[in-house]
């Protein structure tokens, strides 16, 4: 589909990114002119890099970073003033989460346009699905621009960037196994900001993964700021999971399921298990089923496989 031209932004095409850098940092950098090439290294990654590495290395040449929680009238803005944004959108398969580059809106038909990697191609989401599903990730959005536009964001964009930033750190220190600081960072983020959504869910992650029950009261402050926070909801189904407490995980996963049934492929194995220990093997079945259609590449696919032929309903 083409939007409607005055609000589509002709960013470059890279079919194959060979950067040091994520695919959507490399694009963004190329749009303002920038050679993708000058990010290239040789090192081995073991790791798909992130994005808060992709920002660093790029504020090393001369550009500047804003993390904020946003609108799509955010977004139409930038877009207007030729910067494309990037947001954090639900992820599919076996993947949690994504970057998206917005390309264009089109007004007309109400629809998002975003880049893809393919020649002559743009996506195009119903803003109302849009709306919906960036509300799962609390309508994150990040722009990178050169350092001499700084001058386009507003007072308010600079000084809340730092509590968002801050959890992009933190979500890679976790990550790391750098938990204790990962916890500090966050920390400071809601000093910063007590409405971070964000970081209220990752502190939650943090202390779940020490075995600290203080996370169900971050995960459910996050759940307080924004309903529709998917990993919130995830977070204290996993927590619950590993306490053994099978009647509360089946009851988040659900909540999660039931926010976006096709996100996260994973999420159906672990409701499987909370049912199983139950005595819902039905319900349990049915969830290792759709497992396997929502995660056509999973590694366990033999064993779930010999699971289900096991499991006397």
């Amino acid at each position: 589909m083409q939007g409607n031209l005055s609000h589509d932004l002709n960013l470059p095409l890279i079919e194959q990114n060979i950067s040091s850098v994520p695919l959507v940092i490399a694009v963004v950098l190329k749009y303002w002119g920038e050679d993708i090439i000058n990010f290239q290294d040789n090192t081995i990654h073991y790791k798909p890099p992130n994005i808060i590495d992709g920002i660093e290395i790029a504020e090393k040449s001369n550009f500047y970073s804003c993390f904020n929680k946003s609108t799509i009238i955010d977004l139409k803005k930038r877009i207007d003033q030729g910067i494309p944004p990037i947001v954090i959108f639900p992820g599919l398969y076996d993947l949690l989460q994504h970057a998206l580059i917005i390309s264009g809106y089109d007004d007309t038909e109400k629809r998002i346009l975003t880049y893809i990697p393919l020649p002559d191609t743009t996506g195009s989401i119903p803003e109302s699905q849009f709306s919906s599903e960036w509300k799962q990730e609390d309508n994150i959005s990040i722009i990178l621009i050169p350092k001499d536009m700084k001058n386009l964001l507003s007072k308010n964009e600079l000084q809340m960037s730092r509590s968002y930033r801050l959890c992009f750190e933190a979500e890679r220190d976790f990550s790391s196994g750098n938990i204790d600081t990962a916890i500090k960072k966050i920390i400071e983020s809601i000093n910063i900001d007590k409405n971070n959504t964000f970081a209220w869910s990752l502190l939650g992650s943090c202390y779940s993964e020490t075995n600290n029950r203080e996370c169900i009261n971050c995960f459910n402050q996050a759940i307080k700021l924004n309903s529709n926070y998917f990993l919130a909801l995830r977070g204290l189904g996993n927590f619950y999971l590993k306490s053994k407490d099978y009647q509360n995980a089946e009851k988040y996963y659900s909540q999660a399921i039931t926010l976006n049934p096709n996100r996260y492929g994973p999420i159906y194995k672990n409701r499987a298990f909370s049912r199983l220990q139950l005595n819902r093997n039905q319900e349990a079945k049915q969830d290792l089923i759709l497992y396997l259609e929502k995660t056509p590449n999973a590694k366990d696919r033999e064993h779930i496989t010999e699971a289900l032929n096991s499991i006397s309903v």
